[in-house]
């Protein structure tokens, strides 16, 4: 007798039904992550003229460029390396920026010798190092640029904590894809081979404004603090008045470095906000002081009226 054996139909298989971006899942419909939006399209307006050798502009928010001139030509940056020290120095771990820090008779020795620019620091004193990223930002104090290189840097020497801060600085550089910069100074006194591009300086400026004590600093048009004396007393120290013109002259300002020398020719990295809206960028090697403020106001205003 033959024994009949029952077919059995295999069963179906579950699938979830994905269609017009949603998935049906555990019984309810849920709507996949909606996309950012979209950047509008920036407006098309005629590029102003400046006498800057190199620049270049971008707005914030979607990091699109509002203008370039010669932007990746690398060149010398005078003082606005110093955006870079003050990077390094707020990017330390478990930073405590009322910490002390005493000036020592080396940092006054290379203003003297180098002839830079200072924020009179007096040997001796105690000064905090919040003071410092003052001190080094608004008067574009070397001295003050000294004093915050040998604190942060690595060594038993101070040459070696110069030598270890400055490696931070290019390290800092490569971490945010400026592929055109190199640091051999602190300060932006060259030896040779301190140079960068429009390009890069705005992106390390667009980095370094994400920093709430940056933008308190580069945004201070005086500053005014008490620091210890060498023998324990308290004195005032002098105002120290920002270098960046925009701060009074263009409304919206925010920031950022001033630099200038012989070589570098006249320098600035700037930042503004209206309406909700930043846009900065880096002049570099413009022909004065005045006409590099200039530059630096016609690319904000081009700026803003492409972003509209």
């Amino acid at each position: 007798m033959k024994t009949g054996i029952r077919s059995r139909r295999p069963r179906r298989a579950v699938v979830s039904l994905v269609t017009g971006g949603a998935m049906l899942l555990g019984g309810t419909l849920a709507s996949a992550p909606a996309h950012a939006a979209a950047a509008p399209p920036l407006k098309k307006v005629a590029s102003p003229s400046i006498a800057a050798k190199g620049g270049f502009v971008m707005e914030t928010e979607f990091g699109r460029t509002t203008y370039s001139k010669s932007a990746d030509t690398k060149r010398p940056t005078g003082s606005t390396t110093k955006i870079m020290t003050a990077k390094v120095v707020l990017s330390q771990s478990n930073l405590n920026l009322d910490a002390k820090v005493t000036i020592a008779q080396d940092y006054r020795n290379y203003i003297v010798n180098k002839g830079a620019s200072t924020a009179n620091l007096v040997v001796g004193d105690k000064v905090t190092v919040r003071q410092l990223l003052y001190g080094l930002m608004l008067p574009s104090g070397c001295d003050a640029a000294y004093a915050l290189a040998d604190k942060f840097g690595t060594g038993t020497t101070r040459s070696a904590r110069v030598k270890s801060f400055i490696g931070k600085m290019n390290s800092t550089a490569k971490s945010l894809g400026m592929t055109n910069t190199h640091f051999d100074s602190f300060d932006g006194i060259s030896n040779g081979s301190n140079y960068s591009t429009p390009r890069d300086l705005t992106k390390l400026a667009r980095s370094a404004m994400n920093n709430t004590t940056f933008r308190t600093v580069v945004k201070t048009k005086s500053y005014t603090a008490k620091t210890v004396t060498k023998s324990g007393s308290t004195r005032t120290m002098g105002t120290w008045k920002n270098t960046n013109p925009l701060l009074s002259s263009y409304s919206g300002a925010t920031g950022v470095k001033t630099g200038s020398g012989q070589v570098a020719g006249y320098c600035l990295v700037f930042a503004a906000t209206r309406n909700g809206k930043t846009v900065i960028g880096t002049v570099l090697a413009s022909t004065s002081s005045s006409q590099r403020t200039t530059d630096a106001t016609r690319l904000l205003n081009h700026g803003f009226a492409r972003i509209g």
